[in-house]
């Protein structure tokens, strides 16, 4: 199951959530400082991170800010009483994803924590030259596109299209953007040749597996997502 860094220098409100997350078969490691925090998130590797605000040591925006410029990617919840708009508005600044006001229902952080791991692991992770998203893999070097370890041919034009929707997965792209982005050119709503390259796609990257990548929002355009 996941790592979790909790950072919170209330001991008993640590202790419930440190035992709220093993319950529900979290691993779960407990800083009480921002220093300790900070060296922690910095030394070891966690699926996501907890942290309060108002921390000795080293509050919990500087330790947010800190740790996202070494690792970006982290999920990070801020747990605070510090409950005002501007105060949400500064921890999102900090490069918090999410924020949770106390007192709160521990059954909610769970909801959160999920939602945000979920999150992680559905976007298109780049390693070196390849786009990894689900079991589809795009070698930007070799130009080779993989599905479950099964290589799958595609046109020039394919590539483009592939490349441009797995950088913006679970996003609805629409016809316009698609056109301006992958073809350079200004849609012509008469023509559906957006629609024709998608198909294409769409049978090559989806027609053989189970699960669909590639889905029509009617109306909006299309997205890429589990």
């Amino acid at each position: 199951m996941a790592t979790i860094l909790l950072i919170e220098d209330d001991q008993r409100i640590a202790e419930l959530i440190r035992r709220s997350l093993e319950e529900q078969l979290f691993t779960v490691t407990v800083a009480f400082d921002g220093i300790m925090g900070k060296k922690l998130a910095t030394q070891n590797r966690y699926d996501l991170i907890i942290t309060d605000i108002i921390l000795p040591q080293l509050n919990g925006l500087e330790l947010c800010k800190q740790i996202r410029s070494i690792n970006p990617d982290i999920p990070i919840i801020m747990l605070t009483a510090l409950g005002t708009t501007d105060d949400k508005v500064e921890g999102f600044d900090a490069g918090a994803d999410d924020y949770l006001v106390k007192p709160f229902d521990l059954r909610e952080l769970q909801v959160r924590i999920r939602a945000l791991l979920k999150r992680n692991d559905n976007k298109t992770h780049i390693q070196g030259f390849v786009l990894k998203y689900a079991d589809l893999e795009y070698n930007l070097h070799t130009r080779i596109v993989k599905r479950n370890n099964r290589e799958i041919a595609l046109t020039p034009k394919e590539l483009k299209l592939l490349e441009y929707m797995m950088q913006n997965p679970e996003r609805v792209l629409s016809r316009t953007e698609i056109a301006e982005k992958v073809w350079e050119t200004t849609f012509d709503t008469g023509t559906n040749f957006i629609d024709v390259y998608i198909n294409y796609l769409r049978k090559k990257i989806d027609k053989d597996f189970e699960t669909k990548l590639i889905h029509t929002k009617s109306g909006m355009g299309f997205i890429f997502k589990q």
